[in-house]
Formats: structure tokens, sequence, C-alpha cells
């Protein structure tokens, strides 16, 4: 594996530098790292390359995000796609030779590696930068980690975490493409461990930014800290980094946008349109760079294969707004924009979690739940609840709706113990496979039970 990522990190150096530097042509068997970073510029250059490959379309450029729905479904959407890949994922069938499941494993860390090398040349970096460069690359590797151990591992509250293989944590940059080091996985635990650590210190030293700022901010990073935290049940620390998250994005300007619509901008033709103030965190895309899984496979106007079924459209109210964001009967509107920044995070998901949390501890901290399940009830037109009246099916019900087909399906249903179809929340089926090719690369890769 460490070779792979290797390989790959390399191509990367290679492809930044050919554009102004001559190459040494020469077969060589390493890279001289030292000359690779030489500047403070050089190091921060590494940083914006790593979200780059951060937003590859097997990783968060929505194909990671669209597989969890997939596999998560219980008759909510159809599949019609030609992908294979993806049949296999839907029909909960998925052989170790997928390829979809390979790459989302690739990019993932490559990603990881990419960070890693920026993190081992921090003493480049000028000082007026230090932090938020460091900060920057730690909410990678940490969001990086914790959607990797999601998907190729057991549920956090599937059996003993510390036990339950997770993946490997490699925390060095790998130099050498003949380094013969086998990784071998990590437990589950462990993969929590590093994650909360990375978003932990990327609270500390990312900036406070408003949504004019491409890259992660405190915001995002106390944002996606709450989803480690929501994910092993931890509503304590979900809830107070949720907080702290919403605080500081409605102290910076973030809102929530006056309509559902409004939250996912189209332009026709279509054309690059800036972040949202409800855009937490987005991978960009443009003319000339980025792409949108979601875009590929849900939009009628793209491949159209992910159609919405009649029961989703049954949980909705009558006088729900959101019901209305289809188009020939089940196509969501969401994702119609070619060039429509691909949504890892926005403000919409920090009130739901916040009055989740806030409901299953009692508690009221930064607002009461009815009132944070309000402020997003009321935006779709929908009456408000009461607080004698709100329950904890309501919440989630709410999260449902609000956050559909945006790569919540599966995660939600392993957290909250939810059969998917006729299969148990905790089946060996609800989990990606390690990669053949990965485990033929490294003997010491286990296979998940079931493959």
């Amino acid at each position: 594996m460490k070779n792979k990522i290797l390989i790959i990190f390399i191509g990367c150096v290679f492809a930044m530098y050919s554009c102004d530097k001559k190459l040494d042509t020469q077969p060589t068997s390493s890279i001289d790292i030292n000359d690779v970073f030489k500047t403070s510029d050089d190091v921060i250059s590494a940083l914006k390359g790593s979200y780059a490959d951060l937003g590859a379309g097997g990783f968060y450029g929505g194909r990671l995000f669209v597989g969890a729905d997939l596999l998560g479904d219980s008759g909510n959407i159809d599949w019609s796609g030609t992908y294979q890949e993806f049949t296999q994922i839907h029909n909960k069938l998925i052989p170790v030779t997928n390829g979809f499941v390979s790459d989302t494993w690739l990019e993932g860390y490559q990603a990881i590696n990419d960070v890693n090398n920026v993190l081992a040349h921090l003493d480049l970096v000028v000082d007026a930068e230090k932090d938020r460069v460091e900060g920057e690359a730690k909410f990678i590797r940490g969001s990086a980690y914790f959607d990797l151990v999601r998907l190729y591992a057991k549920a956090w509250n599937d059996g003993d975490p510390n036990s339950n293989d997770g993946v490997p944590i490699v925390l060095k940059p790998t130099i050498l493409i003949t380094d013969s080091s086998k990784v071998p996985r990590n437990s589950v635990a462990q993969v929590y461990v590093q994650a909360i650590s990375d978003l932990t210190d990327a609270t500390q030293k990312c900036i406070e930014a408003d949504n004019s700022y491409i890259f992660a901010t405190k915001i995002a990073a106390y944002a996606m800290l709450a989803r480690v935290y929501l994910q092993q049940q931890d509503y304590q620390n979900a809830l107070k980094a949720e907080n702290s998250a919403l605080n500081l994005a409605l102290d910076n300007g973030y809102h929530l946008m006056p309509t559902y619509d409004a939250v996912f901008p189209a332009a026709d033709p279509p054309t690059y349109i800036a972040n949202t103030p409800e855009d937490i965190f987005t991978m960009q895309v443009n003319a000339t760079s980025g792409i949108n899984e979601f875009n590929t496979f849900y939009s009628e106007n793209q491949r159209g294969d992910i159609y919405i079924n009649d029961q989703f459209f049954s949980y909705y109210e009558p006088d729900d707004d959101r019901q209305n964001f289809y188009q020939d009967g089940g196509y969501t509107l969401k994702f119609e924009n070619y060039y429509g920044s691909v949504r890892i995070i926005r403000l919409a998901e920090l009130y739901l979690t916040r009055a989740e949390c806030n409901f299953r501890l009692g508690s009221e901290i930064g607002a009461k739940p009815v009132d944070d399940i309000n402020t997003i009830r009321e935006r779709a037109g929908l009456d408000d609840y009461t607080a004698d009246k709100l329950t904890l099916d309501d919440i989630l019900r709410e999260r449902e709706l609000e956050l559909s087909f945006e790569g919540f399906t599966l995660h939600d249903e392993k957290r909250l113990e939810l059969n998917v179809g006729i299969l148990p929340w905790n089946s060996p089926k609800l989990i990606y496979p390690i990669p053949q090719r990965e485990i033929y690369a490294n003997p010491n890769l286990t296979q998940n039970e079931g493959y």
C-alpha cells in the first residue's frame, strides 16, 4: 500500500514542477524530497495540491458519498446505471475487485500522503502561515481517516472498537519506491483517536473566515469533529464541538439561505458559482478543475442513474417545500449545476446535530432543541413544533429530509442501529471490502468478514 501511495505522490510532484522546472529524466528509484520542498511557498503549494487530491472523484469529489447512500439504501432510490461497480454496491454484493471501492481507498490515502509531506516540512513555512498550514493539513488527514474507517471497517458501536480492525494509520510520508514496509490495519478505536487528534489540532490552528474562504476553517474543523463524536454516539462531545462550530459560523456571517432551492444554486448555461453563506466546507469545481460526482449520477441532465422512489416522498408533510425540489417525479435538483461545488458541510447540519445532542442529553446548550429544529422547519415552510410535542424521531426525520442524498444515509443507519432493508445494521455486507490489489501488495492487511 505504501508503495502505491508513494508512486502517486511522486507523480503529483512531477506534475507540479513540470510547468516551471526542467526535470532530470534519468531513471531513478527515489526522489530527493529536499529538491521538492525548498521554500515556504513550496509547502503551501503542496497543501493546495492536497485539496485537489482530497476532491478526487472517488473521494470528496462525491463518489465516496454517493456510494455510501447506495449501500445504505432501503428502497428509497432506484439505481439504473450501467456502472457495474455501483450496481454491486447498491445490491450489497460487492466483490473485492470492485473498482470504485479500490479508487476510494487509493484516493483517500493519496490525500493523506500529500498532507504527511506538508506536515513533514512545516519548518520551512514562515511563522505567519505555519499554524494555518498545519491546521488545514490535519483537517484533511483527520477527515480522510474518519471517512475511510467508516466505510472499510465495522461501525464504532459494532462490537469492540479496540479489537476490530480499522484501516492502516500512516503519519509519515512515503519516500522510497523500494520501501518494503508493510503497514497493518490499526484498530477502529486507534483510527478514531487519530482523527479526533488531527481535527482537534485543526480547530486550534485553522483560521476563522467567512464563506469566501474556500479552504478549511476552524468552523469546518469543529463541524467535522462533531461528526466523529456523533458517529461514536458521544453526544456530549459532539454537542460541544457543534455548538462551537455554529457560534463561530454565525459570528463570521454564515446563515441559512432563505429557501431550500437557494442552497443548491444552478445556472443555465452551467457556470462556476461561489459558495453560499450556508456552505461551511466544499470542494470547488469549475471549468478547469474539480469534479462533482453527485452531479454525474443524480442529475437527470447528466447520467440520471439515481431516481427517488415514492416511498421517500411519503416521509414529507404536505406543506414541506423540500418535496418540491425534484423534477420529472423523482430526480433531485440538488446537484444540477455542472460546476457546482461538492458540499461537504453546510450550516443546516450544524443545527440538526446540536438539536439531536441537546435533546438526548436533556440540555439547552446554545439553543433549545425545539428552536434549532424550528429554524430548519421554517425554511421548509412548515409549522413550528412545540417543545412538549417534539420527539427524537421528529428530529431524526428532519435530519433525513434536510440532508437527503448528501452521503449521510449509511452512517446514520449504523449509529442509530437501523436495519437496511432485510439486512441488520451491522451486516458485513454493509462494509466495503479491503481492495484485493491492496491485499496482494501488503500481506499484513486482513480482509473484512464475508469477503
